[in-house]
């Protein structure tokens, strides 16, 4: 009787996963052009891009979450218009120095000049040049550990490649926090010389 109340209890928490993964796949992201594809490591031309972000401190996880609530505040409107911006994906992190900087991209339609101001300070609003990214997915938990791990397969293929890295390792995540682990998408993105 236990094991069947917690099969059922798994069936409704993977169904919800699933549901709630079909609504992560209707959020907008970013369009690119893939220049080359081996295996799990690929190249893409991303244009440029109005991003929202903030600086955090701490660890990834604490960066992530004082990053994350910052950014959601802003689009959930804490603007000066009280403005509500559809949600996007990835969340993007870069690791520099000892600060991370949390990056949220804006819905295709939006400029500089048409987005309303930020009501918090920590709020930055800019636009990304066109970028040449080279890119490593995986699914899981994106882990401190795992982060790294996967970085230095990315580093190493594009090492192999004779690419030359341009700034640091991104890590973007796709999906949102109750999104069981072995659902979640991934990503380390380092841009190269184009």
């Amino acid at each position: 009787m236990k094991a069947m109340k917690w099969l059922l209890a798994f069936l409704l928490v993977a169904l919800s996963a699933i549901a709630f993964g079909g609504y992560v796949l209707a959020v907008e992201e970013p369009a690119y052009r893939t220049v080359l594809q081996d295996g799990a490591f690929e190249i893409r031309d991303y244009p440029a891009l109005v991003v929202a972000e903030t600086t955090a401190t701490g660890s990834q996880w604490e960066a992530g979450g004082q990053g994350f609530r910052a950014l959601a505040g802003y689009i959930f409107g804490g603007n000066r218009n009280q403005r509500k911006i559809a949600m996007t994906a990835p969340v993007g992190m870069t690791q520099t120095g000892g600060e991370w900087v949390v990056r949220f991209t804006m819905p295709r339609g939006y400029a500089l000049d048409t987005l309303p101001k930020p009501d918090n300070a920590r709020v930055a609003l800019r636009e990304a040049p066109p970028t040449r990214f080279a890119v490593l997915g995986f699914s899981g938990l994106a882990r401190e550990g795992t982060v790294a791990d996967r970085k230095a397969e990315l580093s190493a293929w594009i090492a192999k490649r004779q690419l030359r890295p341009t700034g640091p390792a991104t890590l973007a995540q796709y999906n949102p926090p109750w999104t069981l682990w072995f659902l979640r998408r991934n990503e380390v993105m380092v841009p190269v010389e184009g």
